[in-house]
């Protein structure tokens, strides 16, 4: 599993939230696994992205950033980053 992380600064009047539209956009692409957004104490904001394999993340660089770009600036946002990870392991209680 591969995971692409990207960070946000959130202006004054955004809440740092995605749309239902814009999760909806990401579950959509051929691989995607789930998807989780965070919002720091410091106002910064991430988006998690989990990938089923390393093909899956490479074919979607191109939408996922489309759909970032549009998605910041409805809500908004800067882009701080985006980086890839391998996903090493994963544990979640049930």
């Amino acid at each position: 599993m591969f995971a692409r992380v990207s960070t946000y600064q959130p202006g004054p009047d955004s809440s740092g939230a995605p749309t239902e539209d814009t999760v909806n956009r990401v579950l959509a692409l051929p691989g995607c696994l789930g998807i989780y957004y965070l919002l720091g104490k410091d106002n910064k904001s991430l988006s998690i992205t989990l990938w089923e394999d390393e093909e899956a993340l490479a074919g979607s660089a191109e939408a996922a950033a489309r759909i970032r770009s549009e998605t910041s600036a409805e809500q908004h946002m800067q882009i701080l980053g985006v980086e890839e990870f391998d996903v090493l392991t994963r544990h979640l209680k049930d």
